[in-house]
């Protein structure tokens, strides 16, 4: 099964609250990926906040089509709960 990102929801700071298709809720902390060209502007509050679910590619994109792998997201999250 491949991993995608169900729903994201806008926490605090850089952090998000992601929903896997697999069941499992974690909460992650971005500020420590926000580096490099294309993630570099989502450190404007505001621009973060826009983060969306892309149901083609079934992980978070934001307006300016930064994204990341929902393997990645998975890996660096910290689980929160399971989806029954």
């Amino acid at each position: 099964m491949f991993l995608h990102v169900e729903s994201v929801t806008f926490k605090k700071d850089y952090e998000l609250r992601i929903e896997f298709n697999d069941g499992i809720v974690k909460d992650v902390d971005l500020s420590r990926e926000l580096y490099g060209e294309i993630f570099e502007p989502l450190r404007n509050p505001d621009l973060f906040k826009q983060v969306r679910v892309n149901e083609e590619t079934g992980t978070i994109e934001w307006p300016n089509g930064a994204d990341f792998a929902p393997e990645f997201l998975s890996e660096i999250g910290r689980e929160v709960k399971q989806v029954a």
